[in-house]
């Protein structure tokens, strides 16, 4: 299926690993040129090469850290510098620590919204002229399924993610009269870095393996396993696409069947 990205031009945040360098992948194996960041230069220049060699795809990479107004400016100006405008955000940034109401600091909690709502704020707010402009454009956000359904540990993550989902519906009612589609994909148990480090923190909170952790936690989900990054990334190429045209203002739970509720 021809999904009509080749050419555009898509911004890719938070993608040097994980949900984001899967969802980058997934575009340029469509034809899509890419602007990716990270705070990790060495990692994004990295896989910056990797994706250009996987697919020939154009890839620039951009050190960035997207809890700061004044890198998100950076990244948007060096797209628009070097490829003229913008047709797909993926907004994505990397989930706040855990915790719990006493644990967690007023700065973990300022940091936590900088980086997990306003990053997506502020870059959607730069790149919505461009997509008025040319009455095209994707706007699509990486969350987790804990905007839907919280996990006690994951307080940061379950307070602040539902803001984007809200958001993102406010949005798509606006600017649906452009052709600018505006979702949220809510990725529940996916097998990354991150998966990884929070399998370990509640392993531990547990006394149990790792191993043994994760095969619990496998049994809640009725597929039976975590999923893939690249089953996150097919969905965002997807919804960045001609053929998902009609589709906006939908939170996307990709899941397995973990979360239990009719949504």
């Amino acid at each position: 299926m021809d999904l009509g990205l080749r050419g555009k031009i898509a911004v890719v945040c938070a993608s040097s690993e994980g949900l984001g360098k899967a969802s980058a992948l997934a575009l340029a194996k469509e034809g899509a040129k890419l602007v990716i960041c990270s705070r990790r230069e060495k990692s994004i220049r990295e896989t910056a090469r990797q994706i250009h060699e996987l697919t020939g795809s154009e890839v620039h990479a951009v050190e960035a850290d997207v809890g700061k107004p004044s890198d998100i400016s950076k990244v948007v100006k060096e797209a628009t510098d070097k490829f003229g405008t913008v047709h797909i955000l993926v907004n994505n940034a990397g989930g706040p620590p855990t915790g719990d109401i006493f644990t967690l600091s007023d700065e973990q909690w300022q940091k936590a919204h900088d980086l997990t709502l306003m990053s997506m704020v502020r870059m959607t707010r730069e790149v919505l002229p461009l997509m008025i402009e040319q009455k095209w454009g994707r706007i699509i956000s990486i969350t987790s399924f804990v905007a839907k359904q919280p996990a006690d540990e994951l307080m940061l993550s379950a307070s602040i993610r539902p803001g984007i989902l809200g958001l993102s519906k406010i949005l798509s009612n606006q600017y649906a009269k452009d052709n600018i589609t505006i979702n949220t994909i809510c990725p529940g148990n996916i097998f990354t870095k991150r998966q990884e480090e929070l399998s370990k923190t509640r392993a531990s909170s547990k006394q149990m393996s790792v191993e043994d952790f994760i095969a619990s936690q496998t049994k809640n989900i009725p597929a039976g396993r975590y999923g893939k990054p690249e089953e996150i990334g097919e969905i965002v190429a997807f919804l960045a696409s001609e053929r998902a045209s009609y589709i906006s203002g939908v939170n996307l739970l990709v899941d397995g069947g973990l979360t239990k509720g009719i949504h």
